[in-house]
């Protein structure tokens, strides 16, 4: 049966003091016997508050450096005992184990200090022991127990505190049972996974302790949750909430525009994952223009992102535009105000930050955990397979081909002039119908596909692909190579006058 209870001893014993003062003062103020160890015994000794030390409880002191405090029956019985089992009470009573009805525990800053680039030992001394096992212990039994596992809780509990003079049912003593068991699983995660870097062990284990309840999934009869931190990849000046859709086309934006990050300006439309527009030039203004000028049509409702500083020109254009969001390194003041007219189109600020080296999604009953696609082709890695070369230019256009190529979803073909993206073929179940859409749209914008350049995902098993390109105008192609009918595509390119080069990686997108 559900009871309350009012709370008449505590053990406290956390890592960080921030915002336990209050908290401390009103358990005084209630009369709670309070017991606790270390800094955190000598914190609350100078605030003119009593204190039991631990070593009273238990007659032995804090051993091996403070390693072990808390670690002993006496405490450990206080916490795990059943207040409605007779014998349980009678060996609190045999071996004067004091009842313990609400234990405070802040855990070490693992996370932080594996973060902080710390070395090895000052990791593993911040693996905590005492601290995690008073957490299991105190949730395990949060029928006569109140467990605060965090910081970040102290407000909530001074408030319940506050609330009924120190009494806490039990609905709220599990609430907490459930955070308790949050911090510590969340915790082991993080020790493991700091273990297993190297995966030696073939296992997933993933814990984001932050989430946030979206309006609805991919659709709207469909509910949706994002977990992470989203405040440390990004700064939001503006808008509306965040879709489960705007997240993805933020995340496929942030990865393409990643390859660009040292390049000219340079500004990317994006619309259900894939490039629509791409450009780099000597202005971000110039930039957008063309980026704009690629596919206006799919622009519409897109995403927008860049690599330097928006100005109140190009500001000017994008306000023209109705998409959903902008993302760019920083903002001139005239710019923003402009932007900001619209309000509901969402404004970031993309900030430093080092994404995951894995990649996870939901796979049948289970997952699928791959690294992430690191590799960026390069002008020095590529293998010149016909007997006419690619021009300087065109090198550089093949490159800027392939890495849009790279974030765009198979089957596809890119094709570029002048690091302008002139069209793609996206998520063809053929290559070359990947090629017929992407010249059909040039066409349909009126690019002049003489000189352009093409890129592939993949490799091409038959020459039907350089064939429909070169009768296109096109005239230098990257892909990866790797069929074992290469030599038919590099005949055909070596009989019309076609450059080709191998990158020698795939890069699929599925």
């Amino acid at each position: 049966m559900s009871h309350s209870k009012r709370i008449k001893s505590a053990l406290i014993s956390v890592y960080s003091k921030e915002g336990l003062e209050p908290i401390i003062h009103q358990l005084d103020k209630l009369n709670v016997t309070i017991y606790s160890t270390g800094g955190t015994q000598k914190f609350i000794n100078d605030l003119d508050v009593e204190v039991t030390p631990v070593e009273e409880v238990t007659s032995y002191p804090s051993i091996l450096g403070g390693r072990v405090k808390t670690l002993h029956p006496k405490v450990f019985g206080g916490i795990l005992n059943r207040q409605n089992n007779d014998s349980d009470i009678a060996e609190l009573e045999e071996y004067e184990i004091p009842q313990i009805d609400l234990v405070i525990v802040d855990l070490y800053p693992f996370e932080k200090t594996v973060a902080s680039g710390a070395n090895e030992q000052d990791i593993i001394e911040k693996i905590d022991i005492g601290g995690i096992s008073l957490i299991r212990a105190a949730g395990k039994n949060y029928r006569d127990v109140l467990c605060v596992s965090s910081v970040d809780d102290y407000s909530e509990v001074l408030n319940l505190l506050n609330k009924n003079e120190g009494i806490i049912s039990e609905e709220e003593r599990r609430l907490f049972a459930a955070k308790a068991f949050n911090v510590s699983s969340h915790y082991d995660t993080a020790i493991f996974n700091y273990f297993n870097k190297n995966h030696e062990i073939v296992s997933l284990k993933i814990s984001e302790t932050q989430g946030k309840v979206l309006r609805y999934g991919e659709n709207p009869h469909q509910k949706g949750f994002f977990f992470g931190n989203f405040d440390d990849m990004f700064t939001k000046l503006h808008g509306k909430e965040l879709s489960y859709n705007n997240l993805l086309d933020i995340d496929a934006a942030v990865n393409l525009m990643n390859e660009f990050k040292t390049e000219g300006p340079t500004f990317a439309i994006l619309k259900h994952n894939n490039a629509c527009g791409f450009a780099t030039r000597p202005t971000l203004h110039e930039a957008y223009v063309d980026a704009l000028a690629g596919d206006p049509v799919s622009a519409f409702g897109g995403i927008l992102i860049c690599n330097k500083e928006i100005d109140k020109a190009t500001a000017l254009e994008i306000n023209k535009l109705f998409c959903e969001v902008v993302i760019a390194p920083s903002y001139e003041s005239e710019a923003l105000e402009i932007l900001k007219s619209k309000k509901n189109r969402i404004m970031l600020i993309l900030k430093e930050v080092q994404l995951s080296q894995t990649t996870v999604r939901s796979c049948l009953n289970g997952a699928l955990v791959q690294d992430r696609d690191n590799k960026t082709d390069s002008i020095e890695e590529l293998t010149h397979v016909t007997e006419s070369k690619p021009t300087a230019n065109e090198l550089d256009d093949l490159i800027f081909a392939s890495k849009i190529c790279k974030h765009t979803k198979s089957n596809t073909i890119v094709l570029v002039k002048n690091k302008q993206l002139y069209a793609s073929g996206t998520g063809q179940t053929s290559r070359v119908d990947a090629l017929n859409q992407s010249i059909h749209k040039a066409k349909s914008f009126n690019f002049d596909l003489n000189g352009a350049v093409m890129a592939s995902d993949a490799f091409f098993p038959f020459p039907d692909c350089v064939e429909i390109a070169n009768n296109a105008g096109i005239k230098a192609v990257i892909q990866p190579g790797g069929s074992i009918k290469d030599q038919l595509s590099i005949d055909f390119c070596n009989e019309n006058n076609v450059a080709m080069v191998f990158t020698g990686t795939r890069h699929f997108k599925h």
